[in-house]
């Protein structure tokens, strides 16, 4: 008798989670169509449209990258309201596309741009942008630059402007470069943390900070000589967009006082005095200058405009169907990680297969690797070069085109291509490697702590609480030597140099990419498309498409990417602010990640610090 209400009550409990999961569902689909109606609803309402005679609005807020990271898609939504945001990235390829489209498109009359959150950049990736603004100056059209303030940076970019504004209480602000950092050997003496150092080459000095307390004179001399070579680029181009001596551009703090007090102390008045600028004008006398030149919007009272953002959506296209023999372009930009690594950075299986990818596909026939990196793991980049050595091995030539900077594990991984190419400013070489181990068995032992034993072995394992054996210190040093010696050799035989001229040019020295091929270790000066040019060249194709070889989302990422990239443009712009606290926070947790990502199995690690001028 008790086993019959036992059943019914099952069955009745089955049936309620059939009709509960099924309910679910209903509202489920109910509730998601109504909201991807929506955003159709408020797209179609909301598509931009570019007025006759518009200028194109380059409001470049971030960074300009070669490769964006992915992101959770949620966060980016809730960080981004229409526009960009300081800690975005923007896509090189798709500003230089926009650029490039506008120079041809009738509708668009001039460029201004809006620089002035424009983030860290290097000086590579600001060249290729300053050459597609001479490109779409060639089509007639003016470019005018307008900023409360400007910084190298930016600055750089403005000088290919027709016309350069300035807010009057604003300044230009061109200090060169340089190269300063923390050492912590005191430190670590106080807290008797030992760092033991393992490296080859007199300028690998990214482990000086654990064994000095100051810049050795080596890495001093090989940092100034190269920030002079980046400097020299720098200032040839600006003073020749301006039409301005050299000597008028970066001044001694005895010239800039000595013009600052003739401008009444108007860091403004001094820039037009010395032809950095040309006009100064508040953000109203710049918008009623803007409607007199392009005429007046229909909506608002701002001048014809459509800002980069909306423009993009104007000329994206599908994927072009491959009509002819492709170039593939693979991207390599970021660290140099072990495994498999989402877009933004390396990845020693993942960038592996993309690689592998380009090989097995048929209609590309020549793959250019774009470098942009400082390099890793040392197992992770040997990993990516034995893909291009099978590419190569496949008759598939592989030319390199390095960017901002493509050093150390940047340049293991292009040392083996057919050619390379590089940018004069592009920061390359840094042929060294090093190791480092951190213990702390001392300052355990202050604290009334210690480690003790047994082990099988006939010497003692590391460990960061236990100290290191002199023997494993011998072993590991023997590691690091085999592994210089290993890059020099590969860089001696690829580059069909002498094994007594690379070493001498090795010593994990960096070099700008001018000087890199004045030594050999680049075969030309020239971006992506004359590398794509050149690969077509090697593969003997006189018609050819190019395609992106990237990482493919699953059906379910691209429809939830595009879903929140999408509700991103209508929420609140108050969302995307961010109080200084928290970005400094956010810089933080960002290095320490970068730090913590490095997992090279062998502990051997090709990476060039002095990458970020």
């Amino acid at each position: 008798m008790s086993a019959k209400p036992s059943i019914l009550k099952r069955i009745f409990s089955t049936l309620w989670k059939v009709i509960n999961t099924t309910r679910k569902v209903i509202l489920n689909l109910f509730f998601f169509g109504f909201i991807a109606l929506l955003f159709v609803i408020l797209a179609a309402d909301e598509s931009p449209r570019v007025e006759e005679g518009s200028a194109l609005v380059l409001d470049l807020s971030g960074s300009v990258v070669e490769q964006k990271r992915q992101v959770d898609p949620i966060e980016a939504a809730m960080k981004s309201g229409k526009g960009g945001q300081s800690d975005g990235e923007i896509l090189l390829a798709d500003l230089l596309n926009a650029i490039d489209n506008a120079a041809s498109d009738k509708r668009i009359s001039a460029i201004v741009l809006d620089i002035g959150h424009l983030r860290w950049t290097g000086i590579s990736k600001l060249q290729s942008i300053g050459d597609a603004l001479t490109r779409f100056k060639a089509s007639g059209k003016p470019i005018i630059a307008m900023g409360n303030w400007y910084g190298q940076n930016q600055y750089f970019l403005a000088s290919f402007a027709d016309t350069i504004y300035l807010n009057p209480q604003g300044s230009v602000e061109i200090e060169g470069l340089s190269r300063y950092r923390q050492y912590f050997k005191s430190a670590l003496d106080k807290l008797k943390i030992k760092a033991h150092v393992f490296r080859v080459g007199t300028f690998k000095s990214a482990v000086e900070p654990f064994m000095r307390d100051d810049m050795s004179e080596a890495a001093k001399s090989a940092n100034l000589e190269l920030m002079q070579d980046i400097w020299s680029s720098f200032e040839t181009r600006v003073s020749e967009n301006r039409g301005i001596k050299q000597d008028d551009l970066m001044l001694s703090a005895e010239r800039y006082l000595a013009e600052l007090n003739k401008a009444n102390g108007r860091s403004s008045e001094m820039a037009i005095n010395l032809g950095w600028v040309d006009k100064l004008a508040s953000a109203e006398q710049f918008r009623l200058d803007m409607v007199e030149r392009l005429g007046e919007a229909r909506e608002g009272h701002s001048f014809k405009q459509i800002s980069f953002y909306d423009y993009q959506s104007v000329i994206q296209q599908f994927p072009p169907v491959l009509m002819h023999d492709a170039i593939g372009i693979v991207v390599a930009k970021g660290n140099i990680l072990n495994g498999h690594q989402a877009a933004g950075q390396i990845g020693g299986e993942s960038t592996s297969a993309l690689l592998r990818k380009a090989r097995f596909d048929d209609k590309v026939k020549a793959v250019v690797l774009r470098v942009d990196s400082p390099g890793g793991s040392a197992f992770a980049s040997e990993q990516i070069r034995q893909e291009v050595l099978a590419l190569k091995a496949a008759n598939k030539p592989v030319v390199v085109s390095m960017g901002t900077y493509a050093a150390s594990g940047g340049y293991w991984i292009s040392a083996s291509a057919d050619y390379i190419f590089a940018t004069p400013t592009t920061l390359t070489g840094s042929i060294g490697i090093f190791g480092l181990v951190t213990t702390f068995e001392d300052s355990l032992a202050k604290l009334g702590i210690h480690t003790d034993g047994v082990s099988t072995s006939g010497w003692t394992a590391f460990s960061t609480t236990q100290g290191i054996s002199d023997e494993l210190k011998e072993i590991i040093q023997r590691h690091i030597e085999r592994g210089y010696q290993d890059f020099i050799s590969l860089v001696s035989e690829e580059r069909g140099m002498k094994l007594e001229e690379v070493d001498k040019i090795a010593q994990g020295r960096v070099w700008s990419g001018k000087r890199a091929l004045e030594l050999g270790l680049v075969d030309e000066l020239g971006d992506l498309q004359q590398a794509v040019t050149k690969a077509a060249e090697l593969a003997k194709l006189e018609k050819f498409d190019t395609k992106l070889i990237e990482q493919e989302l699953s059906p379910q990422e691209q429809f939830i990417q595009e879903m929140f990239a999408q509700a991103s443009t209508y929420l609140p712009k108050s969302l995307s602010q961010s109080s200084v606290v928290e970005q400094l926070l956010g810089q933080v947790s960002s290095v320490a990640e970068e730090f913590k990502a490095f997992d090279d199995p062998n502990g051997l690690y090709l990476y060039c610090d002095s990458c970020n001028y």
